[in-house]
């Protein structure tokens, strides 16, 4: 039984290591970081209306996404992600995770919670 508990807290430590979310004052102060790079994985129309300043638009639903950030971003420098209400960015942190980017941090709520 307590090998079994063990192993079930490491599988929930692994788990929440692979995603960061994080609130809007803690993705304020990692936009601080100079080597921070911004990814709103929002679609074109949806950044349309407003984004983050200084981030970078790669749509999550695009079916070259994780490709696509693999080129354009740093795997060794901080990602902060975010979308609309924090469903796809959760989704797109994972993937990012997958594909080897070190520090991947999710903003909780998104854009629609977002004041600057």
């Amino acid at each position: 039984m307590k090998v079994l508990f063990s192993l079930l807290l490491i599988g929930l430590a692994t788990v929440s290591c692979a995603q960061n979310r994080v609130s809007q004052a803690e993705f304020k102060k990692l936009m601080k970081d100079p080597t921070a790079q911004i990814l709103d994985v929002r679609t074109a129309n949806e950044v349309a209306q407003g984004k983050i300043n200084g981030s970078m638009n790669i749509d999550y639903f695009s079916p070259t996404f994780v490709a696509t950030a693999t080129k354009k971003l740093d795997k060794t420098k901080p990602v902060l992600v975010y979308c609309a209400a924090g469903g796809r960015s959760a989704s797109a942190a994972k993937d990012l995770k997958k594909a080897g980017f070190k520090k991947v941090y999710d903003l909780e709520g998104g854009y629609d919670a977002w004041k600057e």
